[in-house]
């Protein structure tokens, strides 16, 4: 049985998605034990008319909120809030796999490297989702927000994060990784893009194929980006964007007249299918990765579907040795051999 520890007051819908999701997700898979945190009140009235095996979850009375204007160092100081109760659950028991909120990306953050710790070698954590390609992949964008500054040696780590993601995540042997700039070249970029091109070549471990611009993300046969997540989070937000756009204006043009609702009718099934291609939550949110356990953030306007998926995600990677094969990865690659004293 693997546990999961879901922050349920955590995001816009919360509790009532928590719920819906953690309940769902119960039904689903039968291996799966969930320990909920959060209002014991609010959380039992909304589980009430929920179909779940109420053997196989648990309350956490948390009676604080980390909000989302809290500033991060300081909601880590909530210890009875049901995000930091839940980081610290994580931490303290063995036998909790991992953990799933929609709360403070932030807070989340610096919960993360505070309480739980990064495994042993890595820098800093990195914000990891997994977005849609045209290809019918999912492809890895590390880093999406967590760290809007970066060194090269740091870029080079998102690689090992992203490729150990992609290879036990998504099942993708040999990963290939592309660097985020502003041109395909070995020469674009800034100095730090540079020098990280030129470290990512000489790595063990990792399938870097070089250079990739924003539209390849979507476009390319690729399996992992590599950004800092400055330009990784502009990026991952324009792509939302423009999934809703091309949706909203289908829909639009769609509906326009007479004939453009019967040709809607007649192409139902495949309309249906371009939704679910442009859907980013079906991944199941971005991995925290580079912390000592499993950690799925998800949107904080996550439905009850999205942290299904969720929840799911997170006991997939802990069966499939998300940990492990990062530091594998880490001691393969020997990084610290090929950045010699960067810092």
């Amino acid at each position: 049985m693997d546990k999961i520890i879901v922050d349920g007051m955590g995001g816009d819908n919360a509790p009532v998605s928590t719920c819906r999701g953690v309940a769902r997700a119960l039904r689903e898979d039968k291996n799966l034990y969930v320990v909920i945190t959060g209002r014991r009140a609010e959380l039992e009235e909304q589980l009430a008319g929920l179909e779940y095996p109420a053997d196989r979850l648990e309350i956490v009375d948390c009676p604080d909120v980390v909000d989302m204007n809290d500033i991060p160092t300081e909601a880590v100081k909530k210890k009875n809030s049901s995000l930091i109760q839940a980081f610290w659950m994580l931490k303290k028991n063995d036998d909790i796999a991992g953990l799933v909120t929609a709360g403070s990306t932030g807070a989340t953050i610096v919960a993360g490297q505070l309480i739980l710790g990064r495994i042993r070698g890595i820098k800093r954590p990195a914000l990891t989702p997994a977005v849609p390609n045209v290809n019918g992949k999912m492809v890895v964008l590390c880093d999406c927000g967590a760290n809007a500054e970066c060194k090269p040696s740091m870029l080079c780590q998102f690689a090992l994060l992203g490729s150990a993601y992609a290879t036990v995540g998504l099942g993708v042997k040999e990963p290939k990784v592309g660097l985020l700039n502003n041109g395909a070249e070995e020469h674009k970029g800034d100095p730090v893009h540079q020098q990280a091109y030129k470290y990512l070549k000489q790595m063990k471990g990792i399938n870097f194929v070089g250079n990739i611009e924003g539209r390849d993300i979507n476009t390319a046969d690729i399996d992992v980006v590599v950004s800092d997540g400055f330009s990784g989070n502009i990026a991952l937000k324009t792509m939302e964007g423009t999934a809703k756009m091309i949706l909203k204006t289908l829909k639009k043009q769609l509906m326009a007249d007479f004939r453009s609702k019967l040709g809607a009718l007649m192409c139902k099934n495949a309309i249906a299918r371009v939704r679910a291609d442009l859907d980013f939550e079906a991944a199941g949110g971005a991995m925290l990765l580079g912390v000592k356990k499993v950690v799925v953030k998800n949107h904080g306007s996550s439905t009850d579907l999205s942290i299904c998926n969720a929840v799911h995600k997170a006991a997939e990677l802990y069966r499939s040795g998300l940990i492990g094969k990062v530091e594998s990865l880490l001691e393969q690659a020997d990084l610290a051999s090929i950045v010699g004293q960067e810092e």
